[in-house]
């Protein structure tokens, strides 16, 4: 607080402008190599059958997207930040490997519509987020036991096989991670420490928020691909 009194207002919002700045800067390099690998691996037979054609090699690659994800959510701060970058990047490119799926299972045009959607939504409800004055700690709570539902729900259905309960859970999906967004953005913008721009420590929190932010972006795609995407065998 000490530190915080130290600066002028114009100064707190300027700096709180770069962070987040490089907050995004960061989602987008993590976005950018989820999508160069998912594509690459789509163009290539021997990937396409190897990843998603073994089961053993699928399932060993899911497993190793929630290691560390959930490795580096916990752990960037304790971190170097040369690898917190590193494992940032690693789990994007673990992501394009198991999401080069939506190459065969949608067209390009129905993935790049969908993109188009994403970013303008995710855009829309991330600058809310960050210029609201209302306090979003109530979304979170309430987003958060949405999620919850949606992943029991979904993992149900993979038994009972309904469709209402399909598009049910992609809608909800689509309200959350909406809502997740405004909210992740406010809280990433709190939590920005004043004075260490340039440190390490600072790089380390741009990419504990960049992470946040690129699962809401790939959740929410996911979800606007399923309302959007025309499939290949349509």
């Amino acid at each position: 607080m000490e530190r915080t009194l130290a600066y002028s207002r114009d100064q707190v919002v300027e700096e709180q402008k770069r962070f987040i700045l490089r907050v995004y800067n960061w989602m987008t390099s993590g976005l950018c190599v989820t999508g160069f690998v998912a594509y690459y691996v789509s163009l290539s037979d021997f990937l396409l059958g190897l990843i998603h054609g073994n089961p053993v090699i699928f399932f060993g690659l899911i497993l190793a997207e929630l290691g560390l994800v959930f490795y580096l959510a916990s752990a960037v701060m304790r971190m170097s930040a040369q690898t917190a970058m590193i494992t940032f990047l690693g789990y994007a490119a673990l992501n394009g490997l198991t999401f080069s799926f939506i190459f065969i299972a949608y067209t390009q045009s129905s993935i790049a519509s969908a993109f188009l959607v994403t970013a303008g939504t995710f855009g829309a409800m991330s600058v809310y987020g960050y210029t609201t004055k209302k306090d979003l700690t109530s979304w979170g709570g309430f987003f958060f036991m949405g999620l919850i539902g949606i992943i029991i729900a979904s993992f149900v259905n993979m038994f009972l096989q309904s469709s209402m309960i399909y598009w049910l859970t992609t809608y909800a999906g689509v309200l959350v991670f909406v809502g997740l967004t405004a909210y992740d953005t406010q809280k990433i913008k709190e939590m920005n420490i004043l004075g260490n721009e340039g440190t390490d420590e600072d790089t380390k929190e741009a990419i504990s928020g960049a992470l946040r932010l690129y699962l809401d972006f790939i959740n929410l795609f996911l979800m606007i691909l399923r309302i959007m995407g025309g499939s290949r065998s349509d």
